[in-house]
């Protein structure tokens, strides 16, 4: 390695290196369904049928922690709040995290799979020491979360965590596995998320203002233009893929693979995961639970499948003609104004921004130049607002057979009277197999579908399957 390789490398290994800070939950509690062998002692709280195991508090390890967490700030002479990001290594994430520090007030745990390259764009962007750190995490792999977890029992005192990272695999003609054996975006989107939600919250609820924030989309949500107009639409239908163990099931439905389908339907579990956690949690620990639509990124590393025609229009066809584009730095504004603003304090709220995406845009007309322009469709500008979600995402019923089933998944504890395969109709059956298509074209099964054969734009490095599908 070079003399200066050889330093980053230095400086990631010792972001990697915390200083002790205890915290009130076994990880094993968190990690076994048995729960047999515990680190202190271990209360369960019952919130309907599920059970919320954490640690008895104790004021001596609890008064150690905050003298931990404040000399560790007093070291590095910041008394700045601290967010974890999924995936802050790019897009969003990445925007988000500019934010944040830019505004002198956050330290960004930047949670990625590749900390040299999260080094490389730290460096590039100038962030100034001490206002970020690197840990390695991959969600691909269920052990690597329980890593990371355990290392944020360390060190600085994590206010938010925002699960942003995110795989779209559009081009995939047949669904990838995880060494784990699930779907490749179920588990990176969602199960991975999931785990990471559960075994952090006893952590963040330590923080004065604590919150938890994942990332939505409208693609999860059948009443929106994007989600509802386009097909193949989010939908888990009975969840029975996940109910039939998930592993080596390419949907969570049950149905047949579709790369599209597959990022929709994360999605959409993404958003019925927090509003569940508010539900079960946020009065219990005092937990913000929030999710957020930042508007379409056109420009997103999201659409590199596509073709260089679609990738240059594209963006203006949502600028000029939908009214939807946002740009990747408003985006990270928005997620960053979710994590810090006292506004988005409320919990199990869905925002958004500049209308709710179920209309195109609209010309607004006005004196103020601030208030005129294209407006309705959840793009540029406008102010904040609790948006709506769709039906299935508000649907307590599933999200409950939902979060039981993820649980089991993962290796939480769970209840056993949701996790049962549910009969289905023909007509649901027929559904969840239905045809794959082209973006608002459905096409029959007879009629070949090569929208995931590997072509030229593979052979050039810029397909999604080629590159893994990272955002």
């Amino acid at each position: 390695l070079s003399q200066s390789r050889m330093m980053r490398s230095n400086r990631i290994s010792s972001h990697l290196r915390p200083t002790p800070r205890t915290t009130s939950m076994g990880m094993e509690s968190a990690l076994s369904p048995s729960r047999t062998s515990h680190a202190s002692p271990i209360h369960e709280t019952r919130i309907g049928r599920t059970t919320f195991v954490q640690a008895e508090g104790n004021v001596f390890m609890d008064a150690i922690k905050g003298f931990q967490d404040s000399f560790a700030k007093s070291v590095s002479g910041d008394n700045k709040k601290t967010v974890i990001i999924t995936g802050a290594s790019s897009g969003l994430g990445l925007a988000a995290t500019r934010e944040l520090i830019d505004s002198g007030d956050w330290h960004v745990i930047m949670a990625v799979r590749d900390p040299e390259k999260a080094e490389d764009v730290a460096e590039e962007f100038e962030f100034p020491e001490g206002s970020y750190s690197i840990e390695e995490l991959e969600l691909e792999s269920f052990d690597s979360v329980r890593k990371f977890a355990k290392k944020m029992q360390f060190g600085r005192q994590p206010d938010v965590l925002v699960c942003n990272a995110a795989l779209y695999l559009p081009a995939s003609p047949e669904a990838q596995y995880t060494d784990e054996g699930y779907e490749r975006s179920m588990q990176v989107n969602h199960l991975s998320h999931f785990l990471l939600l559960n075994l952090m919250m006893p952590i963040i609820q330590k923080a004065k203002d604590p919150r938890i924030v994942h990332v939505g989309s409208i693609t999860g949500n059948t009443n929106t233009v994007g989600g509802g107009a386009v097909w193949p639409w989010a939908d888990l239908g009975k969840v029975n893929g996940l109910a039939e163990g998930g592993k080596g099931v390419p949907m969570m439905d049950g149905g047949n693979f579709n790369g599209a389908k597959a990022y929709k339907d994360s999605k959409l579990a993404n958003m019925m995961t927090i509003l569940e956690a508010h539900r079960r949690f946020n009065d219990k620990t005092g937990i913000t639970f929030n999710t957020l639509y930042p508007g379409c990124i056109a420009e997103t590393a999201l659409f590199r499948d596509k073709k260089p025609w679609f990738r240059k229009l594209f963006p203006l066809f949502m600028k000029y003609v939908t009214g939807g584009y946002v740009s990747e730095p408003e985006a990270g504004e928005r997620l960053a104004q979710v994590v810090s603003d006292p506004m988005c304090k409320k919990s199990g709220v869905y925002w958004g921004w500049n209308g709710g995406a179920k209309t195109v845009a609209y010309l607004k007309v006005s004196g103020d130049p601030s208030e005129r322009g294209l407006v309705g469709a959840g793009g540029s500008g406008g102010e904040i607002f609790e948006n709506e979600p769709s039906a299935e995402v508000q649907n307590p019923e599933k999200a409950k057979r939902l979060w039981e089933l993820s649980a089991r998944a993962v290796g939480l504890p769970y209840d056993e009277q949701y996790v049962e395969v549910l009969p289905e109709t023909a007509a649901e059956i027929a559904a969840k197999n239905g045809p794959k298509s082209l973006p608002g074209i459905p096409l029959p099964n007879f009629v070949p579908d090569f929208r995931g054969k590997m072509d030229k734009r593979a052979a050039d490095g810029t397909s999604s399957a080629a590159m893994g599908g990272r955002l």
